[in-house]
């Protein structure tokens, strides 16, 4: 560990002061040519346009740069499961076996190995920050590690090194259901009771890079009379606070038997909804669930290319932004990474389901992809391109095979409905560069690290 420290304290780096031109920037509204962007110890210090050459020292950014994308939803270890659940048929349940048993052979130091590759894809992919709903945390049986938080300080020292921020959403996960206990498998993510769950979290530390959040698995995993522990020791620290709800059918009929009320119902009794709790999935909802969500503007995390993998459902993404709820996207078990795709996949599936075209404007999806995504990551100040805003950049290319054609005024449009991950060009988080001309500055090899990381737990 102290090689890997070393490693993260030179990889994160000191504050940067830097000037990019754009030739084409998001700024929210339109698309804006000529932009300069003025970086002063890692936040915008100013935004101008019209500058029609770049000034003398800045970095050029060819293409349309937006602000940093939020993947509100991973689970990094999930990397390794790409194409070898594809094998087959069944259910969400079928797929979680095969989940278990990767999460099985995951060590400190081979889950650091894959997430850092996984979050170096993500900058790849033009993600600054990440959402990490962690709840891996002890040695096979439960037996804590020496370092009770060995695996949640793998993942922060896995973003270090990969380069993107991270907020680590340690997760309670205490029972296998509505009165079971953790099976053989949960057992690594039980710390047996809440108040154990918040002595250990509360021993992880932030910085500059990384913030540190709570999340409550689901409502089979937290029993009810211990919901109110996690909301609790989120709110103290005013931190987010995240939770999968209603995902499948399966699980909304269990807690009717249970507690005799849907699992939002549930959770709103014990204080768990409100401005900093975001609902992952929200697939299976009534029209109660979805005003209960909307008037605690608890936030709502889709994440399409998941949901559809799993055979989930579409949730109802509409009414609940009308309701009040605001909607970020994550890549969840990284069937892909491509918040591209998430943002498309939402209004697509819309589609689908209704007949009907444009429930969302380019410059929504690509707001749930950016400023609602950072802002349920506990950044709420983070997705702009604005003076006094971190100064996270991605900017894609607009004369790739997918992006040729269209004029730049539409390059919003295009970015959402023709773009992808492969499209990105240029990653920038607090102001230095991470990804240059579509290579990452500091891991040589991604591809590679990819392979050897996900071969290691296959074999």
């Amino acid at each position: 560990m102290t090689t890997r420290t070393a490693l993260t304290t030179r990889t994160a780096g000191g504050p940067v002061t830097a000037t990019y031109w754009m030739d084409h920037a998001w700024l929210g509204t339109h698309v804006e040519p000529d932009v300069t962007v003025e970086v002063a110890d890692g936040r915008i210090a100013g935004v101008r346009t019209g500058v029609e050459t770049p000034p003398p020292g800045a970095t050029v950014l060819r293409g349309l740069t937006l602000p940093g994308l939020a993947n509100a939803h991973s689970h990094a270890f999930h990397r390794a499961l790409r194409a070898t659940v594809q094998v087959g048929s069944g259910t969400f349940w079928t797929w979680r076996e095969l989940m278990y048993q990767v999460a099985s052979r995951l060590t400190p130091d081979t889950y650091f190995d894959l997430a850092r590759a996984t979050y170096a894809e993500m900058a790849l992919a033009g993600i600054t920050s990440v959402g990490e709903f962690h709840y891996l945390h002890h040695a096979p049986g439960g037996t804590p590690y020496a370092n009770p938080n060995a695996m949640g300080e793998a993942l922060i020292a896995a973003a270090a090194e990969a380069g993107i921020r991270i907020s680590l959403l340690d997760t309670a996960y205490l029972a296998a259901g509505f009165g079971e206990q953790p099976n053989r498998h949960q057992l690594r993510f039980s710390d047996t009771t809440a108040d154990a769950w918040a002595e250990r979290a509360s021993l992880l530390k932030g910085d500059d890079h990384t913030l540190i959040g709570a999340a409550i698995h689901s409502v089979r995993a937290v029993p009810a009379g211990q919901l109110a522990t996690v909301a609790q020791w989120a709110e103290e620290r005013n931190a987010p606070l995240h939770v999968h709800l209603s995902e499948q059918t399966t699980e909304n009929d269990a807690c009717l038997a249970a507690h005799g009320r849907t699992p939002t119902r549930l959770l709103a009794d014990h204080g768990v909804l409100g401005p900093r709790t975001t609902g992952i999935h929200n697939t299976h909802l009534t029209e109660e669930d979805i005003a209960l969500l909307g008037s605690s503007t608890t936030g709502t995390c889709m994440c399409p290319t998941t949901e559809r993998d799993l055979a989930d459902g579409i949730g109802p993404a509409v009414a609940l932004q009308k309701a009040g709820s605001p909607l970020s996207l994550g890549s969840d078990s990284h069937a892909v990474i491509d918040l591209f795709e998430e943002a498309r996949a939402m209004e697509l599936n819309e589609r689908l389901r209704t007949h009907i075209r444009g429930h969302w404007t380019a410059a929504a999806l690509l707001r749930a992809a950016s400023a609602d995504g950072h802002a349920a990551l506990g950044r709420p100040d983070a997705g702009v391109l604005e003076p006094g805003a971190p100064a996270d950049l991605t900017t894609i290319a607009l004369d790739s095979v997918r992006t040729a054609g269209p004029v730049p005024r539409l390059a919003a449009e295009t970015a959402v409905f023709a773009a992808s991950a492969a499209d990105v060009r240029h990653t920038v988080v607090a102001g230095r560069h991470i990804v240059r001309d579509g290579r990452h500055a500091l891991i040589e090899d991604v591809p590679g690290a990819l392979a050897a990381a996900v071969a290691a737990l296959h074999h």
